[in-house]
């Protein structure tokens, strides 16, 4: 049986020509995929015939990520790791179209090739990602480049949710005046506010006070926005990695936020 099954061929349920290379046992067989990547995959001989063999380079997730061939796993005691969930969810941000029409602030944005390898991805994860202060800890793509739409290794940094909170523009909740302004009916002015967390990492809205020009209510939402970021960086000083730290320092609100 060794040497008939040495070298068989088949198809995978995925549609992949397939090939055994190494035959020990009926449970103990390792096939290779007969395409560029040449991944090798261990299994059994019933599921080689089955094609119940799964190409770690097939387009898995959304048609655009594959697991890839290497130490990072999925799962570790069936449990899924935090890498995996990492990476499934920025491709889904990106690349699903119920998610996108949902949150349509990162229609255009996506994953840079690179990362489209899950193997790539977790080497990358396991480097870099730290916690704080039992925090949830976010993927973020835009705080050390301002405006920044693709997940990548130069773009991405890990951030405490109090601080991804900082960041995150409600446009659909906003109305059509600038960033930090409303219209105040009963005052016939422009209020300026800002939110902030509390003590419980609850959302408050601060008032800033009432104008007569909308670019003076913004002027005073940016000084207040900006000195607010400075202020949270310096309470997590000690906490997070120096670029990051150094890149909400050098925050600027802008007009067309």
């Amino acid at each position: 049986m060794k040497k008939e099954r040495l070298n068989e061929v088949g198809v995978s349920n995925e549609g992949y020509r397939m090939k055994i290379i190494e035959y020990n046992d009926a449970n103990d067989i390792w096939v290779e995929f007969q395409d560029d990547y040449k991944g090798r995959v261990h299994t059994g001989y019933k599921n080689f015939k089955k094609g119940n063999v799964k190409n770690p380079f097939h387009l898995s997730l959304y048609g655009i990520g594959y697991l890839g061939q290497g130490e990072y796993k999925v799962s570790i005691k069936r449990k899924v790791t935090k890498a995996y969930t990492t990476w499934r969810h920025m491709l889904m941000r990106c690349y699903d179209p119920y998610y996108i029409n949902k949150k349509p602030t990162y229609i255009n944005c996506y994953v840079c090739e690179e990362w489209h390898n899950f193997q790539n991805f977790a080497k990358w994860f396991y480097e870099n990602y730290y916690e704080c202060n039992d925090e949830m800890m976010c993927l973020d793509k835009d705080i050390l480049i301002k405006g920044n739409r693709i997940y990548s290794p130069k773009t991405c940094i890990f951030v405490p949710k109090k601080i991804n909170s900082l960041f995150i523009k409600r446009d659909n909740a906003r109305g059509k005046y600038l960033i930090g302004v409303s219209w105040h009916k009963q005052k016939n002015k422009f209020s300026a506010g800002c939110n902030i967390l509390d003590e419980n990492n609850e959302q408050k809205r601060i008032h800033l006070g009432d104008y007569d020009n909308e670019f003076q209510a913004f002027y005073y939402y940016k000084k207040f926005k900006e000195n607010y970021i400075k202020q949270v960086a310096e309470e997590y000083r000690n906490l997070i990695p120096r670029k990051l730290y150094g890149a909400m320092y050098r925050y600027e609100v802008e007009i067309n936020d």
